[in-house]
């Protein structure tokens, strides 16, 4: 029986709670209805009262400017009722002119429009000072023929007028023309600001809750005065301002009722109350989807901070301001081999330390946590992983700061440099490979050109020995044909073994070992190699060395590779330079004496100057790209580890435009101290006519 009863009664409970609910809903809802209605009603109210209230006043308003304006007239009838002396004209039209501060100037012009006397206000600088009175005379004459055919006052259109203070103001002329006798005998001028029209005619009487203002017939505004509460509801009038000549409009705008419009006590009461009822309930609501909108985001944020932290790569370690660990995130727990419950709470010494190097991190440690230590600046360090091994780390710190801005503990960021560091190993390994690998493509260039400078000594060895055997086999030779001839012989294989011996330095492998080394004897050891190019190019080589250069602290192979690309590449250059104009300069100077050199002493210059045809800005941008070259046949490393090498030794490479044509390259190189080089001959080539041997310059 209970088992039946019960459902039956939770089912009308049920009902009895759903008719309730839905009785209340009803209620709720007419009520805010009858509420909002009241509350619509009550503001078209007030908006009405204010709206009138608003044509009233700029009615109010057009009426005292135009008996203002009209009192102005009747003053300056006054002032030119007679016919007196200029200077009398002057001081009453200046007494005017302070009591009239709308008035900007005031001018007597004659019948013909020539100026007979003016006077400017006191309480402005000259208003025609920027815009001069002659430009504006058209206007004037227009706006008087306005005023003669009237027979009475003429107000013209209003214009801008700047003014000194970079500002400006729109102003309008009154003509007033001059009876006598029926006939006009003069003008008297007018220039009226529009804003100080309306300060000084309205600005007493203007509540501080409204704004006039003169606009145009498109609603252009001309002149303001008042400020408008900016997101208020506006109430505006506008009436027209009927001058002779130039009819205007006046703005009236209000932004609120004034205090004797607002609707009754019991409206304003009933209506205060339902909007302070459905505001608390509005802002519980508005409350209530705020919370649980925070508690989702909170929640999505930590789900996503969670998942961004575990997936970084970067070690992430937070401590307090004891230096006690409070947390770890998986990559940092990776890093080092251990888990976060091992790591958490705990100070120094860490577990990750190198137990020698344990003092010395302890030391650091307590400087950093002192705040004696700029934060967020990279340090490299080493950590042992669980298992013993070691690794390189690099740290980046910086302040933990709570919401409240205090800072509570430290954050560190760590990365495993390992796999870096073993990639500059194998970057530095691949350099010193393409280093030796463009010195043989460069041997490998030169081949053919060896062989045809070749030829000659070998040739002439040939020929002094047929001559040797031929005179010992006609009898006795002399002796001393047999020495010359012996010299000769020994003098052209000299200069062959120097061409081979070049080549064999230059493509030698060897560890990078400095020494002290005479600029002559760099540009000596790559003169065979020049030669071979410079006489099939047919190019001029020339040198400038100055005398007493100190030697230079370099290694010798790569130097010379360096001076033998630029020469090699600066011959090439010339290709399309006529053959009486292709001359090569190699030059060796002190750093700082050329304009413009910043090198302090102790360096010395080398400089490759070519005639050809300079370089494209194209070009230009990736002129040391490694692989990257104009050549059919390059390998694009030439520049680029030429650059390389020169900044090893500490020196720049830069390049520029030489006049009237071609490119000069400069690299510095370190000298060494104390040492010198007096030599004035170092290379005595026997070179070709087309090719020049070096000589010290001064």
């Amino acid at each position: 029986m209970k088992d039946i009863v019960l459902p039956g009664l939770l089912r009308q409970w049920a009902l009895f709670i759903q008719r309730r609910w839905s009785l209340w809903s009803l209620l709720i809802l007419l009520v805010v209805g009858l509420l909002g209605t009241l509350v619509w009603l009550a503001g078209r109210y007030e908006a009405t009262q204010v709206q009138s209230k608003v044509e009233r006043d700029t009615a109010d308003a057009v009426a005292d400017i135009r008996t203002a304006l009209i009192r102005n007239v009747q003053s300056l009838q006054a002032l030119n009722a007679s016919d007196p002396l200029h200077e009398d004209w002057g001081r009453r039209a200046a007494d005017l002119l302070r009591d009239r501060r709308e008035i900007m100037r005031l001018e007597w012009r004659g019948s013909a429009l020539r100026l007979q006397g003016e006077a400017d206000t006191p309480y402005r600088a000259a208003v025609f000072s920027l815009l001069p009175r002659q430009d504006t005379l058209g206007d004037v004459s227009l706006n008087c023929a306005t005023a003669r055919r009237l027979n009475g006052p003429a107000y013209s259109a209003s214009y801008y007028l700047p003014q000194p203070d970079g500002r400006g103001m729109e102003v309008m002329d009154l003509c007033l023309p001059l009876l006598a006798d029926g006939r006009v005998t003069g003008y008297v001028l007018a220039t009226y600001a529009l804003q100080d029209i309306l300060a000084e005619f309205l600005g007493r009487q203007l509540p501080h809750y409204q704004e006039a203002s003169f606009i145009e017939a498109d609603g252009t505004r001309l002149a303001l005065h008042g400020a408008t509460r900016r997101g208020a509801r506006v109430f505006t009038s506008q009436q027209l301002l009927d001058l002779p000549g130039n009819p205007m409009l006046l703005r009236l705008a209000s932004w609120r009722a004034a205090p004797d419009l607002l609707p009754n006590v019991m409206t304003a009461l009933v209506t205060g109350m339902s909007i302070a009822l459905v505001s608390v309930l509005m802002l519980l609501a508005k409350d209530m989807r705020r919370r649980q909108r925070a508690e989702r985001d909170l929640a999505d944020a930590l789900a996503f901070r969670k998942a961004m932290e575990d997936s970084l790569l970067t070690g992430l370690r937070a401590r307090d301001l004891d230096g006690r660990i409070t947390y770890v995130n998986p990559a940092f727990c990776s890093m080092v081999g251990y888990t976060p419950e091992e790591l958490w709470g705990k100070s120094a010494p860490a577990p990750y330390w190198p137990p020698e190097l344990i003092g010395e991190y302890e030391q650091r440690q307590a400087i950093r946590l002192a705040g004696k230590m700029p934060p967020r600046e990279g340090y490299e360090s080493v950590f042992q992983h669980k298992d013993g091994t070691r690794f390189p780390v690099l740290i980046i710190e910086a302040p933990l700061i709570n919401a409240q801005g205090v800072q509570t503990g430290w954050m560190s960021a760590f990365l495993d440099i390992s796999e870096q560091r073993r990639v500059e190993e194998l970057s530095r390994a691949s350099q010193e490979r393409l280093q030796a690998t463009a010195r043989l493509a460069t041997v490998g260039e030169m081949a053919s050109l060896l062989s045809h400078e070749l030829n000659q000594p070998l040739a002439a060895i040939s020929s002094y020995a047929t001559g040797a055997l031929n005179m010992l086999a006609h009898g006795p030779a002399a002796g001393a044909d047999m020495a010359m001839a012996m010299r000769r012989i020994a003098e052209q294989a000299e200069r062959a073994g120097r061409v081979i011996k070049s080549v064999h330095d230059f493509v030698r492998r060897r560890d990078e070992a400095r020494e002290a080394v005479a600029p002559h004897a760099l540009l000596g050891a790559i003169w065979p190699l020049v030669s071979l190019q410079a006489r099939k190019l047919a190019v001029r080589v020339r040198t400038e060395v100055a005398p007493g250069l100190p030697r230079v602290q370099c290694d010798r192979t790569m130097v010379e590779q360096v001076l033998l690309n630029l020469a090699r590449n600066g011959m090439q250059a010339m290709d399309g330079t006529p053959v009486a104009q292709r001359e090569l300069l190699l030059r060796v100077a002190p750093a700082g004496t050329r304009a413009g050199a910043t090198r302090p002493k102790g360096w010395l210059e080398f400089s490759v100057a070519d005639c050809g045809g300079g370089i494209a800005p194209a070009v230009a941008e990736r002129l040391f790209t490694p692989f990257f070259t104009t050549k059919a046949e390059g390998m694009g490393l030439g520049l680029s580890l030429c650059r390389t090498v020169v900044e090893q030794h500490g020196g720049s490479m830069v390049y520029e435009a030489r006049e009237p044509r071609g490119t000069v390259f400069r690299f510095t190189l370190p000298t060494e101290a104390g040492g010198s080089d007096p030599t004035t001959d170092p290379m005595p080539l026997n070179t070709s006519d087309l090719v020049e041997t070096p000589h010290a310059s001064s």
